[in-house]
């Protein structure tokens, strides 16, 4: 059974960081792509980040793209989230994500198809 746990999130202020960590349980994790994505209310949820199974290479949207970074630890079975300058825009349930297939080497066409329940990100002004 395919387990995603997230913590780290919290309330922080415009401009500070925060580390997300994803803890994965019931799959061999390192031999799948992990991604990142946020949800705010009333909005559908958007993809963040991806990394694939090795770490070479690593997926970002565009309004992260320099201040995010995703990264793994397959002997932890953890991925991260790193995220400096934040933005009120980036306030959202982030929650760690799973591609349904295995040994994929590009983040970019991963087809995600597990998430965790998320951790709270609220950015104030």
């Amino acid at each position: 059974q395919v387990q995603l746990v997230e913590s780290g999130g919290g309330l922080v202020q415009a401009g500070d960081s925060l580390r997300l960590s994803c803890v994965a349980s019931g799959f061999p994790f390192s031999k799948y792509i992990m991604g990142w994505f946020r949800q705010a209310p009333g909005t559908e949820r958007q993809f963040v980040a991806a990394i694939n199974w090795r770490a070479t290479h690593t997926h970002y949207t565009d309004s992260v793209k320099g201040r995010f970074t995703i990264s793994r630890d397959n002997a932890k079975n953890t991925v991260y989230l790193q995220m400096n300058n934040l933005k009120p825009e980036d306030t959202a349930v982030y929650s760690c994500a799973r591609d349904i297939r295995q040994w994929g080497g590009d983040p970019r066409r991963a087809d995600f198809g597990s998430w965790g329940q998320g951790t709270q990100v609220t950015v104030s002004q």
